[in-house]
């Protein structure tokens, strides 16, 4: 079967609603926290991707008993180190840094070696950012200079720790919070703003977690070793998933969408943020509070117009996965718009501010393109007339799914490779592409 689309004609314009599958950092914090509670957890829409199979099946290799039928996974677990495994294990996290890098937070307390492998993006990605706060609990890590594949060889008696997470990384602020758990004593963080699902899950099981929040950074302690009862949880639509949507909406004059039932956190909505700045029209409905997360209707209008933006650098870390897209509207707006301290892009599956860069060029859109910067030259009568390919080697679904939209969005004839690649973390797109009447072959 071919692994590309071909695109030669833009979408028309549309008035539809759509509802979106189970948001992927939930459903993997779900998973691996409930593996630590006593008792059967449920969760309902839990996103059927590789990146969560990857995270059910590691469980399962675990001794975690997992039961996923058409509506509902069950996890039932022992509690805290209740971990029962072969030694000498291998967990594959195929491409998942969210799974690898927070496992071995609960791998910590583990009595025999366990190897974490990963595919040939996620292999070479940094995982000296978790190894270090993880030594300081203290165990121990074999690895070829902090990437993949890394064998963790764990200890009995944890120790609690202080540190100072100074990158902005959800995923090793989360990662320690996931060692803290089965630790005695109170662990220290200073973490850098980032997204914050952890600290909402640890608050709704009513785990001992104390929060300060700075201007820039929160002050978080945990006391661990306390007992996590199930988690039952129906889990809010994707807020990452949703924004190609958005912009593809946004983009389409006339059109028109309602996403229902998405999460809205503060820490993960910087491409709102960011969009209302440059004259994108959303709204938000039905606005609710579900067990410490933001839920709300998203309400997006097509325009022809858009202004150019210096992007505050405060929204970054809440809008990190979504800046491929964010360049687009970049793309149209009138005039020079300015992204500055956003290396963490090339933390990712590719290194992402390049490839914007790269797509953008290819649309016939100046850039001028830094270590960790962007300036992108717009063009509001932009339209593509030529031939564009696209190869992406890493197999980044989000560098794929940018090009789906921006070939459905400014015209041209798109050849478009690396088609599988949406598994990772969002199987359905393309069928709903189809829905809102977008055509591929």
């Amino acid at each position: 079967m071919q692994n590309f689309i071909k695109i030669n004609r833009i979408i028309k314009p549309f008035k539809k609603t759509l509802k979106i599958e189970g948001d992927k950092s939930l459903s993997i914090r779900w998973a691996l926290i409930a593996s630590q509670a006593v008792g059967k957890s449920k969760s309902k829409n839990l996103l059927r991707s590789e990146d969560v199979m990857n995270t059910l099946n590691c469980l399962k290799k675990l001794g975690i008993k997992v039961k996923l039928s058409k509506n509902i996974c069950e996890i039932n677990s022992l509690g805290l180190n209740s971990f029962n495994y072969k030694k000498k294990l291998t967990l594959n996290a195929g491409n998942s840094g969210t799974l690898a890098r927070l496992i071995l937070g609960l791998l910590v307390h583990t009595n025999h070696q366990i190897k974490i492998v990963g595919d040939s993006s996620l292999s070479q990605r940094d995982f000296n950012r978790i190894i270090k706060p993880l030594k300081k609990f203290g165990a121990n890590f074999i690895s070829n200079q902090g990437k993949l594949p890394i064998k963790i060889i764990g200890t009995n008696s944890p120790k609690p720790i202080k540190y100072f997470e100074e990158k902005g990384s959800a995923q090793v602020k989360s990662s320690i919070m996931l060692a803290a758990l089965n630790t005695r004593g109170t662990t220290f963080i200073k973490a850098k703003k980032s997204r914050n699902h952890t600290e909402m899950f640890f608050k709704y099981i009513k785990l001992p977690i104390k929060i300060i929040k700075k201007k820039n950074y929160d002050f978080i302690e945990i006391t661990g070793r306390k007992t996590i009862r199930p988690i039952n949880y129906d889990i809010p639509s994707d807020i990452s998933s949703s924004s190609f949507f958005i912009i593809l909406t946004a983009l389409s004059k006339n059109s028109e969408l309602k996403i229902k039932n998405v999460n809205v956190n503060p820490s993960r909505i910087g491409i709102i943020e960011i969009l209302k700045k440059m004259g994108v029209k959303i709204k938000f409905e039905n606005n609710n509070t579900y067990k410490g997360e933001k839920i709300a209707d998203l309400i997006i209008k097509g325009k022809n117009s858009f202004k150019s933006i210096n992007c505050p650098t405060k929204l970054n870390s809440a809008a990190i996965d979504e800046f491929l897209l964010i360049f687009l509207i970049a793309a149209k707006a009138k005039g020079v718009s300015y992204f500055k301290k956003i290396s963490e892009l090339n933390q990712k599956e590719s290194p992402r501010l390049k490839w914007g860069a790269k797509i953008l060029n290819c649309m016939g859109v100046k850039t001028i393109m830094k270590k960790d910067s962007i300036k992108i030259f717009g063009n509001p009568n932009l339209k593509i007339k030529k031939n564009i390919i696209i190869k992406n080697f890493l197999k980044d679904h989000r560098v794929f799914m940018t090009c789906v939209v921006a070939a459905l969005a400014f015209g041209g004839n798109w050849k478009i490779y690396d088609k599988n690649s949406i598994n990772t973390s969002f199987p359905t797109f393309l069928s709903k592409i189809r829905s809102l009447g977008g055509k591929f072959n």
